[in-house]
C-alpha cells in the first residue's frame, strides 16, 4: 500500500463554504494511487468539511439550518472564556465535524453525480483555512 500526503489552503470569508473537490481530486491523481481512499482533515475548530451538492439555494439552505442549531444572537459560554463572540462558530464546525473519508476507484473520487466536498469557514471573520489529505491505496 502507498501513502501519499498534501496539504490545501484556502483563504475564505466570514462564515462561508468553498468548493474544494477539483483541487482534492487533482491531489488524487497526482498521488498515483488507483484503488484507495483518501482522508481530509480541516485544520481549526471553526471550519468543517463536508459533501452536498453546492448550489446557491443549498447552501443558503444549510446556513439558515446552522443559524436554527446555534443561533447568532443568544450568549454563549465561550464567550465568556475568550470574549472573542464566535461561540456559534465552534458549535456549527463541530455538528459538521472536521473529516471525512471518500474511496477512490480508478483514480477517481467515488462521489454522486451533485456531490461536492465543501469546506465551511464557520467563523466570524475571515481566515486561512488548511485541509490535510492523505491518499492510501495501490497504484
Amino acid at each position: 500500500m502507498r501513502i501519499y500526503g498534501f496539504q490545501l489552503s484556502f483563504r475564505m470569508d466570514a462564515e462561508t463554504s468553498a468548493d474544494i473537490t477539483t483541487p482534492v481530486q487533482d491531489q488524487v491523481r497526482a498521488s498515483g494511487i488507483h484503488e484507495g481512499f483518501v482522508v481530509l482533515f480541516a485544520q481549526g475548530s471553526t471550519c468543517a468539511l463536508s459533501t452536498m451538492e453546492f448550489e446557491p439555494g443549498l447552501r443558503k439552505d444549510l446556513f439558515s439550518a446552522m443559524e436554527r442549531i446555534a443561533p447568532s444572537d443568544i450568549d454563549y459560554a465561550h464567550h465568556r472564556t475568550w470574549n472573542d463572540g464566535n461561540g456559534r462558530s465552534h458549535v456549527r464546525a463541530t455538528v459538521v465535524g472536521p473529516s471525512l473519508t471518500i474511496p477512490i476507484t480508478k483514480g477517481r473520487l467515488d462521489l454522486g453525480t451533485w456531490q461536492q466536498i465543501v469546506l465551511f469557514n464557520f467563523d466570524i471573520h475571515a481566515r486561512e483555512r488548511v485541509v490535510i489529505g492523505k491518499v492510501f491505496g495501490e497504484p
